[in-house]
């Protein structure tokens, strides 16, 4: 996922960052879910996309000299896009499995057999790098590593 920053500004009327994102447009960033957040008592002094961060980041220091950086994954999060909401959920299936695969008893291969599949598929599943798999792939391996999974919508 590219998470490059084409943009940014910010805009102390509406006490938000605006941050444009490559294939993702502008997306708004509120101050008070910023560490240190900026206020009418200590307004942003200097602003800019941080080069140190991939420029996958902006970083702003406040008058009292405080420093504080917005990531762009931050930005997806709080405006809770799709496929990041999708890829985050993904990372945390994928942990948990990984968590439950180191102490089962069943091996790879038995895995492996169960689900229907090769090992080296167990083990892309078992990759917190790989976002190619689906969600249903993740579900049906906690199944098999005995993990009760509960959906709840908020």
């Amino acid at each position: 996922m590219n998470l490059k920053i084409l943009n940014a500004s910010f805009n102390n009327r509406r006490r938000e960052f605006a941050i444009e994102l490559i294939d993702r447009g502008v997306l708004a960033f509120p101050y008070h879910r910023a560490d240190p957040p900026p206020t009418r008592d200590d307004p942003i002094r200097e602003f800019f996309i941080d080069p140190e961060l991939g420029n996958e980041g902006i970083t702003y220091v406040l008058e009292s000299r405080a420093e504080g950086s917005v990531l762009s994954d931050h930005v997806l999060e709080v405006n809770r896009d799709p496929a990041y909401m999708r890829d985050l959920l993904l990372y945390q299936l994928t942990v948990e499995a990984a968590q439950r695969m180191e102490s089962s008893p069943a091996g790879v291969r038995q895995l492996s057999r169960r689900l229907k599949t090769s090992p080296a598929q167990v083990y892309r599943l078992l990759d917190t790098t790989n976002y190619r798999k689906t969600v249903d792939s993740m579900l049906d391996l906690l199944h098999v590593l005995d993990a009760k999974v509960d959906v709840r919508v908020l």
